[in-house]
């Protein structure tokens, strides 16, 4: 297998069942307790809070005399209820992004949840977490995944940045206004600078698909294109993650991309997970969320990175 053009390397790994000593020949041995899951060394804290009742227990700040680095967005960037991979091994980038940052400087803390969108977000998980903001903290923020449906049949807003609103009755058959995907971001963008912290706009990362030239589809007329401009009409931070990955997938092979997305490709199921990365996949997505941070043109986390995040090079420009 060639080597991926990445900082970090694939691994396929294999088992085999070892035969109990005295059991006969294909008698399989009941089930053991689960194994657990593999975290990776990432400090599940940063991804999740205490168990409780309910199947998600956002985080919190690990030492609340440090700054923030909040993290907000969808399944790419913190995927299943507990953040820790044990969702068919799928991972969002949220999760490594923790080992480039040094935690005597900043806390990482991870309140993406996966099925959100701009707006699910905001009128839901973001006004239980705005008045934890303190100056100083920085808010990056990636959604676009889940936004894209009718909004009375699911989470999707309004196209576009604008003003422009719809009466709807909603899926759980509430009355509700419906803003358009960047009326959503914006106030979240509003709230977080009243809070005296630094928003950041991140483009949702890409599906894999490829279009007739061979490249990784963007998406630069809608969810992409409607960031950029979002960021550049604030004159905050903006990483082009869409863009960014989009490059560095057209640098591999199909058989390579197909590996970051999990499950992988079957006979059954050809064209194999589209959305979700698994480990290796939110490893690299991460390397280049640092690579975008450092590119920017006042990176306000530039003095939290860990060595690791350090060895990182600044994204090159986008034409």
């Amino acid at each position: 297998m060639k080597k991926l053009p990445l900082l970090f390397a694939l691994s396929l790994a294999t088992a085999a069942l070892a035969q109990e000593p005295g059991r006969p020949k294909g008698d399989i041995p009941p089930p053991g307790p689960p194994m657990p899951a593999n975290t990776h060394g990432v400090d599940m804290r940063t991804q999740a809070g205490p168990p409780g009742a309910a199947r998600y227990s956002p985080p919190s700040p690990l030492d609340p005399k440090l700054p923030t680095f909040w993290l907000i967005g969808d399944s790419t960037v913190r995927n299943g209820s507990k953040g820790d991979g044990t969702n068919l091994n799928q991972w969002g980038w949220g999760a490594p992004l923790t080992f480039y940052f040094d935690p005597a400087k900043v806390n990482v803390v991870n309140r993406a949840l996966g099925g959100t969108s701009a707006r699910s977000f905001y009128n839901n998980n973001w006004k239980k977490m705005v008045d934890l903001i303190r100056p100083g903290d920085v808010v990056i923020m990636q959604f676009g995944t889940n936004d894209g449906g009718a909004p009375n049949r699911s989470v999707g807003e309004l196209p576009g940045i604008g003003p422009e609103t719809q009466a709807i009755t909603n899926r759980a058959g509430q009355p509700e206004t419906v803003h358009t995907f960047g009326w959503y971001e914006q106030q979240m963008i509003d709230e977080a600078r009243a809070k005296q912290a630094t928003p950041i706009l991140c483009a949702l990362i890409p599906r894999k698909a490829w279009d007739e030239n061979g490249h990784i589809k963007r998406t630069l007329a809608t969810f992409e294109g409607w960031t950029g401009q979002l960021a550049r009409q604030n004159g905050i931070g903006f990483i082009d993650l869409n863009e960014l990955i989009g490059r560095a997938y057209d640098r591999m092979t199909k058989a390579q991309v197909d590996l970051i997305y999990v499950p992988n490709p079957t006979p059954d199921k050809p064209k194999g997970e589209t959305v979700h990365t698994g480990w290796d996949g939110a490893v690299m997505n991460a390397e280049i969320v640092v690579s975008g941070l450092k590119a920017l043109t006042h990176d306000p986390v530039g003095g939290y990175f860990s060595t690791r995040g350090e060895a990182i090079a600044p994204a090159l420009p986008i034409p």
